[in-house]
C-alpha cells in the first residue's frame, strides 16, 4: 500500500448515509423512532423479566441480557449518527473512533455468544428436560454470560491494539455512518495483511463457533421433535425455538452480508444498508419477536403496566 502523505492524524470524517439534503429531516426523524422504540422496548422486556418471578429461569435471564447487550449495541451508533445529520458535522476525534470501534465490536460479539447461549437453553428444555435445573443452575448461567464479555473484551482489545499501530494517510473520510473496522483499515498507508488476517481467522472463529453450535443445537432439537408422536405435540414443542431462531436468522444473514463476502464484491452502500440491519432493525426488532409470541412475556408486561398505571 502506498506508504506517502502520511500525516498528524486528529480525526475522521463519517460520510453517513446517502441521501439528498432534502432527505435527512426524514432520515433522522426515522433513525430517531426507530431509537426510541428499541430503547422502550427492551427496558420493558427487562424489566418485566426483573419484576415477574415466573420469569425468573435461565431462558429470561439470557433474554435480559440480550436485551441490555441490544440498547448498549444500538447506543454506540445511532446517537453519532443523529447528532451528525442534525449538525452537518460528521467529525469524530481517533479516540471517539476507536472507542466507538471497540463497543461496537465488543457488543457485537457479545450478541453472537448469547445468541448460541439461548440455542443452548432450547436444547436443554427440550432434549433434556429432567436435567434442566440441574443443567443449567444459576452459577452456570452466570459463566455462560461472564466467558463471552471476557472473550469478547479480549478480541476487541486485540484488533484495536494492531489497527493503533497503522500510520494513516491524509484520507480520512469513511464511508460510512459509524466506525467500522474493515473501512477504517482501507484508510491505513501501510500493509494491513496482519489486521485482515486477524479480522479472518479471529473474528470469523469468534463468529463460526457460536453459530455452528447453534446449528447442531438446532438440529438435535429437529430429531427430538421428529420423535413426537402427534402433529400438535411436534408444533407445541418446537415453537418455543420461533422467536430465537427469527432472532438469528435476522442477526446473522447481516452479518454474513458485511464480513464473509469475497473482498471483490465489496460495496460501501450494500455494507451500509447491511450495518442498518444489525445495529438498527435486529435490536428493534427482537422486543416484539420475543413478546409478541410469548404468552408468559406478555402477560409479565400487562402485569408490568397495570402496576405502573396504578402508580401513577
Amino acid at each position: 500500500m502506498h506508504q506517502g502523505n502520511r500525516t498528524a492524524f486528529a480525526g475522521f470524517i463519517l460520510l453517513g448515509l446517502t441521501v439528498g439534503s432534502e432527505q435527512q429531516l426524514l432520515l433522522f426523524t426515522l433513525f430517531l423512532c426507530m431509537y426510541l422504540v428499541t430503547m422502550v422496548g427492551n427496558s420493558l422486556i427487562i424489566l418485566a423479566i426483573i419484576s415477574d418471578t415466573h420469569l425468573h429461569s435461565p431462558m429470561y435471564f439470557f433474554l435480559a441480557n440480550l436485551s441490555f447487550t441490544d440498547i448498549c449495541f444500538t447506543t454506540t451508533t445511532v446517537p453519532k449518527m443523529l447528532a451528525d445529520i442534525q449538525s452537518q458535522n460528521p467529525a469524530i476525534s481517533l479516540a471517539g473512533c476507536f472507542t466507538q470501534m471497540y463497543f461496537f465490536m465488543f457488543l457485537v460479539d457479545l450478541d453472537n455468544f448469547l445468541l448460541a447461549a439461548m440455542a443452548y437453553d432450547r436444547y436443554i428444555a427440550i432434549c433434556h428436560p429432567l436435567h434442566y435445573a440441574a443443567l443449567l443452575n444459576p452459577k452456570r448461567c452466570a459463566l455462560l454470560v461472564v466467558i463471552p464479555w471476557i472473550i469478547s473484551n479480549l478480541v476487541s482489545v486485540l484488533h484495536l491494539s494492531l489497527l493503533s499501530r497503522l500510520p494513516f494517510c491524509d484520507q480520512r473520510v469513511i464511508p460510512h455512518f459509524f466506525c467500522d473496522l474493515e473501512p477504517i483499515l482501507r484508510l491505513a498507508c501501510s500493509d494491513t495483511q496482519i489486521n485482515n488476517l486477524l479480522i479472518l481467522v479471529v473474528g470469523g472463529t469468534v463468529i463460526f463457533i457460536p453459530f455452528v453450535f447453534i446449528l447442531v443445537s438446532y438440529a438435535l432439537i429437529g430429531t427430538a421433535v421428529l420423535a413426537v408422536p402427534s402433529a400438535k405435540g411436534k408444533w407445541k414443542t418446537f415453537s418455543t425455538c420461533g422467536s430465537h431462531l427469527s432472532a438469528v436468522s435476522l442477526f446473522y444473514g447481516s452479518i454474513v452480508g458485511v464480513y464473509f463476502l469475497p473482498p471483490s464484491s465489496y460495496s460501501p452502500e450494500r455494507d451500509k444498508v447491511a450495518a442498518v440491519m444489525y445495529t438498527v432493525v435486529t435490536p428493534m426488532m427482537n422486543p416484539f419477536i420475543y413478546s409478541l409470541r410469548n404468552k408468559v412475556m406478555k402477560r409479565a408486561l400487562r402485569r408490568l403496566f397495570s402496576q405502573r398505571s396504578f402508580c401513577l
